[in-house]
């Protein structure tokens, strides 16, 4: 069986990315503990809803789940960092045709940018100019 490469892992749907926030923030949890919280800040959801999701999302390769203790816990199967830039390089991609610079462009011209967030903008050009020569 081959291995999976990146581009080959699932992306997630809306639902199982709110799961995965809330596992980053908090770490391994219960689907008691995830449902809880995305009660809190999402909108209602049922607990037997968040079981089936999160246990779906065990077979998508998504999360893991250590089944040593009575109570289930779950963990995100890749590092926060890793999926967003995932995603984000799927969206450039598709939305974007692969042009960063566009990306970069519409959304400075479609949002009110804040004077301090120009300024971090520009450190982190600065920085990655300098980081490529």
């Amino acid at each position: 069986m081959p291995s999976s490469s990146s581009s080959e892992r699932p992306e997630p749907t809306r639902s199982e990315l709110e799961i995965l926030q809330v596992l980053w923030q908090y770490g391994p949890n219960t689907v008691r503990f995830v449902n809880e919280r995305l009660n809190e800040d999402k909108r209602e959801v049922q607990y037997a809803s968040t079981l089936k999701l999160m246990q779906i999302m065990v077979e998508k390769g998504l999360l893991l789940r250590d089944e040593s203790q009575v109570k289930h816990v779950y963990s995100p199967a890749s590092e926060e960092y890793k999926t967003k830039t995932l995603l984000l390089d799927r969206f450039v991609d598709s939305l974007f045709n692969g042009s960063v610079s566009s990306l970069m462009l519409h959304l400075l011209d479609n949002k009110k940018t804040s004077q301090s967030e120009l300024d971090a903008i520009r450190e982190l050009l600065e920085k990655s100019k300098k980081d490529k020569k």
